[in-house]
């Protein structure tokens, strides 16, 4: 897991295929805060992100996930959330796959929080268990981008 803001690449150490992605003329705060929601993929590239709103919710009402094939950096465009979170590798844990490459934890042992705001990123790794959108005080929304990079091209 990696934690970032968009605003400074620089500081957030990321792998320079995730630098190379992130740091794009068009990977602004501004720029993909403008677009509608939808999935996104550049020509020729094999990563894509989608931007939605969601709503956040209490912690207990909120899935644990993981990936075994892609990397997920998920981006906040606008609001804040919790997303609770383990260093562990959760690819052996007792799960089933809720959709193509999205394994939900039965039974997650979540030993860590952050905090993230407008700006903010996160980064996890094909087997880091994440629960994302735990609202902070009350329920709001959300707007995020998710980026979903194989882990191949890392």
């Amino acid at each position: 897991m990696i934690a970032g803001n968009i605003n400074i690449l620089e500081l957030a150490t990321l792998p320079k295929s995730l630098y190379n992605i992130l740091s794009r003329p068009e990977m602004t705060l501004a720029n993909l805060q403008s677009l509608a929601d939808g999935r996104y993929q550049q020509e020729g590239e094999e990563w894509f992100y989608n931007i939605s709103d969601s709503f956040t919710s209490p912690e207990n009402e909120r899935h644990t996930e993981f990936h075994k094939q892609f990397l997920d950096i998920q981006l906040i465009l606008n609001g804040e959330e919790i997303i609770g979170y383990s260093l562990t590798n959760a690819i052996n844990e007792a799960c089933y796959e809720k959709k193509p490459d999205l394994f939900i934890l039965q039974s997650p042992k979540l030993t860590n929080k952050i905090h993230l705001k407008t700006g903010d990123f996160v980064t996890f790794y094909p087997g880091e268990p994440h629960q994302a959108l735990c609202m902070v005080e009350q329920s709001q929304k959300v707007r995020k981008a998710v980026f979903k990079v194989p882990i191949h091209i890392i």
